[in-house]
């Protein structure tokens, strides 16, 4: 049995790495969608799919079409304890789940104003207690989508 270890696209923008992988993931891989993925599981993949989406889209007015429709052609996520190759950003979702990590070394320090939040720009990598609605509000996520627009990830 082959162990499947990202979800979505080939190059992400972002690829948001998670300490266990969803439900129907061999058919998810045939076809990736947000849809199908939260059909799948539980609501608690339904909160991880719509926070990646209010970081990762271009429109933060518009992350419901973006979830739905475009959310995989531009992130990933993986569940494997390694960085993927590439130009992406990294976002390590949760304490326990950086603890995997364990040769990763890096420069991260809190965001301005939000200290929850520990960024290594050098590295593009984010730190984030895990992606749930208690831990990370959209007060935190603006702190991140901010963060992000200054280096320039929705493309301004």
């Amino acid at each position: 049995m082959t162990s499947i270890d990202c979800l979505g696209a080939a190059k992400p923008q972002l690829v948001l790495y998670l300490p266990h992988r969803p439900n129907a993931l061999a058919e998810l891989i045939k076809s990736p969608g947000s849809r199908e993925l939260m059909d799948a599981n539980s609501n608690h993949w339904r909160k991880i799919v719509t926070l990646l989406a209010k970081v990762a889209s271009p429109n933060a007015d518009d992350w419901r079409r973006f979830r739905d429709e475009d959310l995989f052609a531009h992130t990933a996520l993986c569940f494997a304890p390694a960085l993927t190759a590439g130009d992406s950003w990294h976002w390590i979702g949760g304490q326990q789940n950086l603890k995997r990590f364990n040769h990763l070394s890096h420069n991260a320090q809190p965001l301005p104003d939000c200290a929850c939040v520990h960024v290594d720009a050098e590295k593009r990598l984010l730190l984030t207690p895990y992606p749930d609605y208690r831990q990370l509000s959209n007060a935190v996520v603006n702190h991140i989508r901010t963060f992000l627009g200054e280096r320039s990830f929705y493309g301004n």
